[in-house]
């Protein structure tokens, strides 16, 4: 039996790292643009290429460093970043059973703009065929980021939830969001821990209110666990019992991208190991905060030893309860 399977899309992320370009923001920073010169070369400062990346690659490589039994459901082409990425998974011990070779598409590309410690993301996903496999017995399954046509796997996944007693994180990519909230409402009643920003949660519920409004309205959907990231403001949770806030753990910033994955890895691999919410979100924040120290998504991902050495270095680093 695995602890957990990861299921979603496999990337190729390219990094360029520039200092030619503003940011223009409204007063309150609320809505924020990142600015270069039109029609003009933009000198670029580093470049750095990872195979194997993107939500559910790095949610399987986290939780595989957590020495949690983890495999991968993922479409990859049949190109020199899929073999990378396959091998990527194999070195960090992902089990590739499940994962599977697109010979007539490529490898998803993401080219990840870096300029001051913050990134935008330019992404590319090739559109696939997906079909769940037989997965056979796990304790959970981690449901992230994939392309158009992936609306199959919605009914297919939810009679995988409820026959075999799985456990389902749910942490929407891009596309699932888009689909809104109808076409979501089935997944999320068989969810265990749904996890998303700020932004995400007020675009899928249509509501612009406070976090503890957004908490509750998400579990009244069927979310047994709830967590919503709020960028420097930390994380919330809301388990239909209470609600907590964690604030960030302070680190200096080099790169951000995977900072998500990372907390939400770590926040349900913390549950898988039998932890409560409180351990999980310290779990998650601590991860994130590695993740955030290095170029790329992976490099900073924690394994066991480190995260509870951290708990046990920064024991007064708890999270509180959140009235709202």
């Amino acid at each position: 039996m695995y602890d957990i399977i990861s299921i979603g899309d496999t990337t190729t992320d390219v990094f360029l790292e520039i200092d030619q370009a503003t940011v223009n923001c409204t007063i309150k920073k609320e809505i924020c643009q990142f600015c270069v010169d039109y029609a003009n070369k933009i000198p670029v400062n580093k470049m750095f290429r990872l195979y194997g990346v993107g939500n559910a690659a790095n949610s399987a490589v986290g939780s595989a460093r957590m020495g949690l039994k983890t495999a991968i459901y993922t479409i990859i082409g049949k190109d020199m970043p899929g073999t990378e990425a396959k091998k990527n998974f194999q070195r960090e011990k992902v089990s590739c059973k499940f994962l599977k070779f697109d010979k007539e598409k490529e490898t998803n590309h993401s080219t990840v703009l870096n300029f001051d410690g913050e990134r935008t993301i330019l992404v590319y996903h090739e559109p696939r065929k997906y079909s769940l496999p037989r997965l056979g017995k796990t304790k959970w399954v981690y449901f992230t980021s994939l392309a158009d046509g992936h609306e199959v796997l919605h009914k297919q996944l939810t009679n995988y939830i409820k026959k075999s007693g799985a456990k389902l994180a749910f942490n929407p990519g891009t596309y699932q969001i888009k689909e809104g909230l109808k076409i979501l409402k089935p997944i999320l009643a068989v969810t265990e821990v749904l996890s998303v920003n700020r932004y995400e949660a007020e675009t899928l519920l249509k509501n612009d209110g406070n976090i503890a409004d957004l908490l509750k309205e998400f579990y009244n959907l069927g979310v047994k666990k709830v967590v919503i990231t709020d960028g420097p403001k930390g994380s919330y949770t809301y388990d239909g019992e209470e609600m907590y806030k964690l604030g960030i753990f302070d680190t200096p910033v080099v790169e951000r991208t995977g900072a998500g994955d990372a907390y939400t890895t770590a926040f349900v691999g913390a549950l898988v190991l039998g932890h409560n919410i409180k351990t999980a979100m310290c779990w998650g924040s601590f991860n994130s905060s590695s993740v955030v120290q290095h170029v790329g998504a992976q490099s900073g991902l924690l394994n066991l030893e480190d995260i509870e050495k951290m708990c046990s270095e920064y024991s007064s680093f708890k999270p509180k309860k959140y009235k709202g």
